[in-house]
């Protein structure tokens, strides 16, 4: 289709023309990608899970990071060779391609082998003999073996540790090429799982953290960006298990969402993360009734502050209903002062109604105010276990009238809010 100029996500529109030679070359690519398909397709037909096919998905997934069977065959080659060992079990599968005449299995990569209980661990199945060429003593042919033994471990761990590196290090240009791309994300994550199940948890967990350092990088540059919070949030999660000897990072967390709060205010995701670090972050403190009041009392600060600059951002409001929920409806959820009484409540809620009524002095034609209002007001009512009164009720019923006026897309939503609070049997909180 022909370009009608105009522009997608700020970027103009432009007619392209290629020239002879650039389409050749982009033959030659297509060719060169189509028979590395063809031949990465032949190696796993006959289970070939050898060094080669490993450097084949290398090949494919520079040119394509989306071709999610080329990272599925990287997993087998990487389970049945450059690591160690298995790290699903021990039972031998199709990644088996041959035996010795001893019977010892080994792998397609040929200097690793599958870690089957027909395996001969090395240096295992001959006699020690000592100085003289008599048999040793138990203890010292023992003490020997046991000594080989930790440094083929040793030695495993070490190989382990470089693979991991080498494939984090793999995906990274991946991704700032192609940052939105699960397939490359989902290597990822298994990468760092399997250096929970095959490094010592010193290693394994320094891994981790430095995972965590790269989510703030990536925030720093995207500070909105949901799928990034979703992933630190996921990592932060292994960091305090109990397979990496974790302790809380709560405290850390919760401080590192007020950062990035503090450099944007529209930040839905710090906000999200920010009210499900509470309910743990006063546990963990031990907080009493008067710290969790006083808790309570500096978040609701902290958000009118933000709603006093910015009262069109949803994500403000957000953040700002939770605090309300938490003092309004405490029932069947962690609450942050879960001792207030009735009478303690409807005063929260009272003042926070009498603020927002304040910014319509400056904020007249802002509608998530008066949805606010609306809901607030309701709630007030619901929490003395009353009908509005006849003043609420005119208040309710001119800001459904604005909210007409600045959403005339939700008119059918409006006219049915307009029609229950004009029902004299309207029951606290009820919206038809």
């Amino acid at each position: 289709m022909a370009d009608q100029g105009g522009s997608q996500h700020g970027i103009a529109r432009t007619s392209r023309t290629r020239t002879p030679a650039q389409k050749q070359a982009d033959l030659e690519r297509i060719q060169q990608y189509r028979a590395l398909e063809a031949h990465l397709r032949t190696a796993v037909s006959s289970s070939n899970y050898s060094r080669e096919t490993f450097d084949l998905t290398t090949k494919l997934l520079r040119l394509n990071p989306e071709y999610y069977t080329a990272w599925n065959v990287r997993r087998r080659t990487l389970t049945f060779g450059l690591f160690s060992r298995r790290s699903d079990g021990c039972s031998c599968s199709r990644g088996c391609s041959s035996s010795s005449r001893s019977g010892t299995t080994t792998m397609s990569f040929g200097a690793s082998s599958c870690s089957c209980s027909t395996r001969t661990p090395p240096g295992r199945g001959c006699r020690r003999t000592g100085r003289s060429g008599t048999t040793a003593d138990a203890p010292v042919a023992q003490e020997e073996e046991k000594d080989e033994e930790e440094e083929e471990e040793e030695a495993a761990q070490k190989k382990d540790l470089e693979t991991v590196k080498s494939e984090l290090a793999f995906t990274f240009p991946l991704l700032l090429e192609s940052p939105k791309c699960y397939w490359i994300w989902s290597y990822r994550l298994w990468i760092l799982d399997q250096s929970i199940l095959l490094l010592p948890v010193a290693d394994a967990k320094k891994i981790w953290q430095e995972e965590l350092g790269l989510t703030s990088k990536m925030l720093s540059k995207d500070r909105r960006n949901f799928h990034a919070w979703g992933y630190r949030r996921h990592v932060v999660g292994q960091l305090e298990s109990d397979e990496l000897g974790g302790e809380s990072l709560v405290e850390s967390e919760f401080g590192y969402t007020d950062r990035m709060i503090r450099a944007d205010l529209s930040n839905f995701s710090a906000w999200h993360s920010r009210s499900t670090l509470i309910p743990r972050l006063l546990d963990e403190r031990g907080a009493g009734e008067k710290e969790r009041e006083d808790f309570l009392k500096t978040e609701l600060n902290l958000i009118r502050e933000a709603l006093d600059v910015g009262p069109e951002d949803q994500s403000l409001w957000y953040y700002h209903q939770f605090l309300v929920d938490n003092i309004v409806s405490p029932v069947g959820r962690p609450t942050i002062v879960p001792t207030l009484t009735v009478d303690e409540r409807v005063v929260y809620l009272t003042n926070e109604i009498t603020n927002i009524k304040d910014l319509l002095e400056d904020y007249e034609d802002v509608k998530l105010i008066y949805e606010a209002l609306l809901e607030y007001t309701l709630g007030l009512c619901q929490l003395e276990e009353r009908k509005p009164e006849e003043d609420e009720r005119q208040d309710l019923i001119d800001w459904v009238k604005k909210l007409k006026e600045l959403d005339p897309m939700r008119m059918g939503r409006w006219v049915d809010l307009k029609r229950d609070y004009g029902l004299t049997e309207l029951l606290p909180g009820g919206r038809g």
